[in-house]
């Protein structure tokens, strides 16, 4: 049937997930910092025929509204700012789109009501929230407290037909100052989430409203060594099937997302998606490709991030230190990474917009 292209929200979203748990494929969820990301990835998402999710951390939208905003509310106007970038732009690039937010611990609880009074007043006027969902990571807190303030949040959010990622188990590293640098040496048993806690979790918050589960198996933030990062997928299908058997929700009744993707060992990528996993994150790897991109601009142009004109033969060198060549090569470096990702993940070829 197809949906119509730009951001997907409410039932278009909920069949967008269906359609990646059905056909066996999932989304890269891509951290932007700014317009330049932005665009690189519906470009890329473009260029693959595979729809995408476009996220921001609290720090990549306090980045968008600008550093030097002197505001305290920069974090939320910096993510309502970049949603209705993606609002204008996402149709004309021909891709479903949707837009999140990344790890909100206990503290940035407010930032997320602050961007559900954003979304509750973009519905009153145009029927559509402005966020497709969001993500509550209180995975450090006691799961009871945890799970109640989901339901708090969640029951805002279902009167707009928005989605809630919630995280159970804790994904290792740190991500824009939630959570803290991965510890090779430590016992990380809370890197495993117990499918108990999963079905706790469908059995309060299911009758409420759509949401997915940040399960952890193993997840980390960043790229290690090989070796230091054990990916466990099958605590997925035991969540998938305790699950099913106490809830007769079928065969894949949870919406499962898989944190830390940069660095993943694609057989890992693989056999998680075959477990109902729809979205994967990808921050890490997509900083890199653009950092790496303009280091070789740079090295390839050093004169001109030196001098206006050449001290030896006076040419300037304005064409080659503007702003837009070395943005440009950033984004290349993403579209290129994301080339791969969408690969990787099946979703290339397959997007829903019509």
């Amino acid at each position: 049937m197809g949906l119509k292209a730009g951001v997907v929200t409410g039932e278009d979203y909920f069949e967008l997930v269906g359609s990646c748990k059905d056909g066996g494929y999932a989304l890269a969820a891509v951290n932007c910092v700014g317009t330049d990301s932005v665009n690189a990835v519906m470009e890329a998402a473009a260029k693959n025929k595979s729809d995408v999710i476009i996220q921001f951390s609290n720090g990549g939208a306090e980045f968008y509204a600008g550093k030097g905003m002197p505001s305290g509310d920069a974090k939320v106007l910096g993510a309502v700012s970049a949603a209705q970038h993606v609002h204008l732009l996402a149709e004309y690039y021909g891709i479903c789109a949707v837009l999140h937010t990344d790890h909100a611990n206990r503290k940035l609880v407010p930032w997320v009501d602050g961007l559900i009074d954003h979304s509750e007043a973009h519905f009153k006027a145009t029927g559509k929230p402005l966020y497709s969902s969001h993500m509550l990571d209180l995975s450090e807190e006691p799961i009871e407290d945890n799970l109640n303030e989901c339901a708090r949040v969640l029951e805002r959010m279902a009167k707009m037909k928005m989605s809630l990622e919630i995280e159970l188990g804790v994904t290792g590293g740190e991500e824009d100052g939630v959570g803290g640098e991965f510890d090779e040496s430590a016992d990380n048993s809370k890197l495993y989430t117990q499918p108990s806690d999963v079905l706790q979790a469908y059995k309060l918050l299911n009758p409420i409203g759509h949401f997915s589960v940040a399960a952890s198996f193993g997840n980390v933030h960043g790229v290690y060594k090989p070796g230091n990062v054990h990916l466990r997928p099958e605590i997925l299908k035991a969540s998938q099937e305790l699950v099913s058997s106490e809830t007769g929700g079928g065969d894949k009744p949870l919406a499962l997302v898989f944190h830390g993707g940069s660095g993943s060992e694609k057989a890992k990528i693989t056999e998680a998606i075959s477990y109902g996993v729809f979205k994967m994150n990808i921050d890490t790897d997509t900083q890199f490709a653009f950092a790496e991109s303009v280091g070789a601009y740079v090295e390839e142009n050093s004169k001109a991030f030196k001098y206006q004109i050449d001290p030896d033969d006076g040419t300037p060198f304005k064409k080659q230190y503007d702003p837009r060549k070395w943005l440009r090569a950033g984004e290349g470096g993403i579209i290129a990474r994301l080339d791969e990702a969408f690969a990787d993940l099946g979703s290339a070829g397959r997007s829903l917009a019509k």
